[in-house]
């Protein structure tokens, strides 16, 4: 189960919206559908979550890069949503290395696919080419939170409910609760 939403920061606090990303192919997407969320350019988090699987935050300040954090950069490899999240930067990858990768990967989350060759390379110790391109655990800026008030062994040690405990440090916990 998915949930996506939008906090922005106003001169009121924080507000929330519920946000569908089936129409979100692409990082640049994302970043644009934060962007309308705060017509003054004021900090934008998409915070996008996978039940008890991953996490993720993007961070997008006015014009600049979006910044990205992500709890398990396996388990989101495995997701459609947490495709978007997984850029060749963010991987640190020479854009198009991923190519041959990403057509390996297993996207439904399902181990459907996997070839008997695959088990093999890591039975002999080397990683299949999806896993090598792909780190477990956490990947991107651990601090994109740490001006707000979440440091980066904070973010680090967020499992189960992270969503939430980024919501409550922020003081935005019920804003959220009203979308979920």
């Amino acid at each position: 189960m998915y949930f996506a939403a939008l906090l922005a920061r106003t001169e009121d606090g924080w507000e929330a919206s519920d946000t569908e990303l089936d129409d979100v192919e692409t990082l640049s997407d994302l970043a644009d559908l934060a962007r309308e969320a705060s017509p003054d350019e004021d900090t934008v988090l998409v915070l996008i979550e996978q039940e008890d699987a991953w996490f993720g935050v993007v961070r997008v300040d006015g014009e600049e890069d979006p910044r990205i954090y992500v709890s398990d950069a396996a388990a989101a490899a495995r997701s459609s949503y947490g495709e978007i999240l997984l850029t060749d930067e963010l991987l640190g990858r020479e854009p198009g290395d991923d190519g041959d990768d990403l057509d390996a990967l297993d996207l439904d989350g399902t181990e459907d696919g996997e070839s008997d060759d695959a088990d093999d390379d890591d039975a002999d110790g080397e990683a299949g080419s999806a896993e090598a391109a792909v780190p477990h655990g956490p990947v991107g800026d651990t601090e994109i939170l740490q001006d707000l008030g979440v440091s980066e062994k904070e973010l680090r040690s967020m499992s189960n409910d992270a969503l939430g405990e980024i919501a409550e440090a922020l003081g935005a916990s019920e804003v959220l609760e009203t979308v979920r």
